[in-house]
């Protein structure tokens, strides 16, 4: 018997193929069949497979923003490490699903009052930052652009690691050298 159909479950299971399969092999065809509905069954939920990838995407912006959430590190500077390490995991977590966050990034929902995730995750990477720069832990003086060079940062260490160009067992040096490199640059940053 069919599970009772309903948009979060669309997601969810198209999520599941994501992950498994990747874009190239994603259908909404293998959706249904999962779902033990027909294929136009789902445009009752879902206007395209386009739409549907954007969904799953933005969830997974929505699972980083939570991780992001949940670091709780008292020191400014030590949230600002926690967080970049958590983009890391994040990425290594769900590589296909990382890929994906970029290639269909969120889009902000008319009347709603809340952001994004995307927006959301990067807001509390960026409040990090200020609360760091505020302590006299780094010394530049945008939030926002140091963030940004963080975010370049880990984003590339990121796709380094999911690329296999580092074994498992220097993953974690390589992150934090990274991480620590870009501190230190923005705790004595060039004249």
């Amino acid at each position: 018997m069919a599970p009772s159909l309903t948009r979060e479950l669309v997601i969810a299971t198209a999520r599941r193929h994501l992950e498994a399969d990747g874009l190239g092999r994603f259908s909404l065809r293998a959706v249904a069949r999962d779902l033990e509905v027909t294929a136009p069954a789902l445009y009752a939920y879902v206007s395209s497979k386009e739409e549907l990838v954007a969904l799953v995407a933005a969830a997974h912006f929505e699972a980083l923003a939570r991780r992001f959430e949940e670091v709780g590190d008292d020191d400014p500077l030590d949230r600002v490490r926690a967080l970049s390490r958590a983009y890391v995991d994040h990425a290594r977590s769900s590589p296909k699903l990382f890929a994906l966050m970029f290639r269909f990034p969120p889009v902000p929902v008319p009347d709603a009052d809340a952001f994004p995730p995307a927006a959301r995750a990067f807001d509390v990477a960026a409040r990090a930052t200020a609360d760091a720069i505020e302590s006299g832990a780094l010394a530049v003086d945008d939030a926002t652009e140091a963030s940004l060079t963080m975010l370049c940062a880990v984003h590339g260490v990121a796709e380094v690691l999911l690329m296999g160009f580092a074994t498992d067992d220097a993953a974690d040096a390589l992150v934090d050298r990274v991480i620590d490199t870009v501190l230190a640059g923005q705790a004595h940053p060039l004249p």
